[in-house]
């Protein structure tokens, strides 16, 4: 006898399902749930669709509606909420870990573009491409000999040994540059086994020609690269933030990149985005981009690959990869 199929449903911006989920990944989530349909496709319920009550597995991506105690009660069958995106502190609650329902987030699927994305931002500031372009493109003055800057031979410090900081390290070990650590989390054996030498903040800033950042946003990091660490770094060095804004002091930064003695690359800022006219924008030195590094365009299905793989793990009853625990929240971005 054939057991019937849970049912399953989607809660996201209406636009991010046909981008996540392509019609193959759609087709093997039908083998496992009875999606609920909709006009043209599986349906996306909001938070006080009826449909909801017959919920086992909600499949979560950006925007989806908060899963609070009120929510949940609506959705009495629910056992598990695979997020098809990063992070799940958005729209996931302590309820929904305290009524023993699974959690599992994606964010595996975002670090390798993130990381890919920060080791390019590395390369290009280690040979000051930013204010030599600019310089190109205002003088068409070319750099003298003397003035070209190369790679080899650069510390870079990491701050931060998350998923992605650990991939970051992993591209700068094989691309033959010292790497620093610093992170209270990771210990020393775990840093060797990186690649990479453990040390305190302050030290690391001393020491860096670059620093990247991946530490996560927390109350207790905010402006964790504050105006006497930036101080603490070398002339010439390179800040580069792909996490997030809040873990640096923006007004700080301002201060030293105008006077050309960093130079920096910001996928992320402190506000987000930065108003219109903003000192970062016109100086030479400092490239923003608006929070490209994460997954976009035709990555975006890797979270929809990777939620259908959880969904086919939780319906056999196998682990799920990318579960997220209640105690593991207060480190997560």
């Amino acid at each position: 006898m054939t057991l019937p199929r849970p049912v399953g449903a989607f809660s996201t911006r209406p636009d991010v399902l046909p981008a996540a989920f392509t019609p193959d990944l759609i087709a093997r989530l039908d083998e496992r749930l009875a999606l609920v349909p909709g006009a043209a496709g599986p349906a996306v319920l909001g938070p006080h669709d009826e449909r909801l009550a017959e919920v086992t597995v909600l499949i979560t991506s950006w925007e989806a509606f908060r899963l609070d105690a009120s929510a949940l009660d609506r959705m009495p069958r629910l056992r598990a909420v695979i997020h098809a995106a990063g992070s799940v502190r958005h729209h996931v609650t302590e309820e929904v870990w305290q009524r023993g329902i699974l959690v599992s987030s994606a964010a595996d699927a975002n670090a390798d573009p993130v990381a890919d994305f920060t080791a390019a931002a590395i390369a290009l500031g280690l040979k000051r491409v930013i204010p030599m372009a600019r310089r190109y493109a205002d003088t068409g003055q070319v750099p003298a000999f003397g003035e070209r800057v190369g790679a080899d031979g650069r510390t870079v410090g990491v701050v931060g040994a998350s998923r992605i900081g650990r991939r970051v390290i992993r591209r700068l070990v094989a691309a033959g540059h010292t790497v620093l650590v610093s992170d209270p989390f990771l210990d020393k054996a775990d840093a060797v086994e990186l690649g990479a030498q453990l040390t305190d903040l302050d030290d690391m800033c001393r020491r860096s020609d670059v620093l990247t950042i991946h530490a996560p946003a927390l109350p207790e990091t905010r402006h964790l690269i504050n105006a006497d660490r930036l101080k603490l770094l070398r002339d010439g060095a390179l800040l580069v933030n792909t996490a997030r804004g809040a873990l640096v002091d923006t007004d700080a930064l301002v201060d030293e990149c105008r006077t050309g003695r960093l130079d920096a690359v910001l996928d992320v800022t402190d506000p987000e985005p930065l108003p219109v006219g903003h000192p970062l924008f016109e100086l030479p030195n400092v490239l923003i981009t608006p929070h490209l590094g994460g997954v976009q365009g035709s990555e975006v299905r890797r979270f929809g690959a990777y939620a259908t793989a959880e969904v086919e793990r939780f319906t056999s009853g196998q682990p799920l990869l990318g579960e997220v625990r209640l105690a593991d929240l207060p480190r997560l971005a």
